[in-house]
């Protein structure tokens, strides 16, 4: 697939057909999410891989805040038969800033204008969600609640250092074109209206 289309047929997809992910396509997905660009080369992330019925049920529950709730989005997405949860470790990249290639000599946190551990994972969800609309698949990238993440972290034998960014649910792509998403309410902005060329313009 062309990557154009690639990025043109990007969306978020909320219900998958009855049908198992092959394995060798999930490694796929793992290995082109690592090739994400890190700060620092620090690849401070690592991904829980959740690819059978059960290990996908347990992520279910121990993210719901009531596991016995029935709503079109929850019923629509636990029919995804793979969970990859991206994880990201700030320690990484604190001891990484702190070598002597990168000049600093502690790990304050207060020399990073923008905590990149959260960005680079996000790259790397990215990299998953393009990944799987070139092997025909459909993706969704969506929030753990945090009153939940205890329990997640529990459930999954979390460390400490590692905090979850998000979740993705992947599966084989079906017609949800009924889908209640933001997308299907609200018109895509252009790039008139967000990019700045030159300067910074405002818009009346």
């Amino acid at each position: 697939m062309e990557f154009r289309e690639v990025v043109r047929r990007r969306r978020m997809v909320r219900r998958y057909a009855d049908k198992p992910v092959d394995p060798a396509v999930v490694d796929r997905l793992l290995e082109h999410a690592i090739r994400a660009p890190s700060a620092g080369f620090s690849q401070g992330w690592a991904f829980l891989r959740l690819d059978t019925p059960a290990d996908v049920a347990r992520f279910w529950r121990s993210t719901s805040p009531d596991p016995d709730a029935s709503n079109p989005w929850l019923d629509g997405m636990r029919t995804a038969p793979v969970v990859i949860v991206p994880l990201t470790d700030k320690g990484a990249y604190l001891d990484r800033y702190a070598q002597p290639d990168k000049g600093w000599t502690d790990r304050s946190e207060e020399r990073w204008p923008v905590p990149y551990w959260y960005v680079d994972a996000g790259m790397a969800s990215l990299l998953i969600l393009l990944t799987a609309v070139d092997e025909e698949l459909g993706a969704c990238f969506f929030g753990i609640p945090g009153s939940r993440v205890d329990a997640f972290r529990d459930e999954f034998g979390i460390p400490d250092s590692h905090r979850p960014v998000g979740a993705l649910t992947i599966g084989h792509r079906i017609d949800d074109a009924g889908s209640s998403g933001s997308p299907s309410r609200r018109v895509r902005i252009g790039t008139d209206e967000v990019v700045h060329r030159g300067r910074w313009r405002n818009r009346e």
